[in-house]
């Protein structure tokens, strides 16, 4: 797994280390809207998680991974594949750059490329989804510019501060992909 790396990135697998790090990532209630999560996690629960994450992706049916950038190997974010389903070829997809100093700087993007690439090349995945609130700009135009196509849209679907909002569902198949992949030339070293 150390083998995915990008020209400023690269992901790597979570570690006992990196307890402190999701304990304040998973906490931070400004990411608990793009996340669905209500409550805070204990250090017992964190732990007891990053307990299982040596499991492989089909008996986890989750591949959580850390972003960190080539200079200082400095965390930086998490990017997951979720809800794997080997039968159908298909799984979620997730990001999170944790700290707003880092925002804006190609990480995700990075990250999300270098990740698609593994999907279909070495997972064999048919298609990769997300589902992106409509107030996510930044997120929508991250994944439609790496090829997701709107395929749905759930209505009044997340209950806001301000009251109800959208939620678009984006897709890309592999087919999307291969065609992104050859005119991009994303590379993945080593998988």
């Amino acid at each position: 797994m150390d083998s995915l790396k990008g020209k400023r990135i690269r992901l790597r697998a979570i570690e006992p280390t990196d307890e402190e790090l999701l304990y304040r990532w998973e906490n931070d209630p400004k990411i608990w809207q793009v996340s669905n999560t209500l409550s805070p996690f204990s250090h017992y629960v964190l732990r007891q998680y990053l307990e299982q994450a040596h499991l492989d992706i089909f008996q986890a049916k989750q591949l959580r991974l850390v972003i960190e950038s080539s200079d200082g190997n400095k965390p930086v974010g998490l990017i997951d594949l979720f809800d794997f389903d080997p039968q159908h070829q298909r799984a979620g997809i997730g990001i999170l750059i944790g700290e707003s100093a880092e925002w804006g700087k190609g990480y995700a993007k990075e990250s999300l490329g270098i990740l698609l690439k593994y999907a279909f090349t070495v997972l064999l995945l048919n298609q990769v989804y997300c589902s992106i609130d409509e107030y996510n700009t930044a997120s929508l135009n991250l994944f439609k510019n790496a090829g997701f196509r709107v395929t749905g849209k759930k209505e009044k679907w997340n209950r806001t501060l301000s009251g109800w909002s959208d939620e678009w569902f984006l897709q890309i198949t592999a087919d999307d992909w291969s065609v992104i992949d050859r005119n991009e030339g994303i590379s993945l070293i080593n998988v």
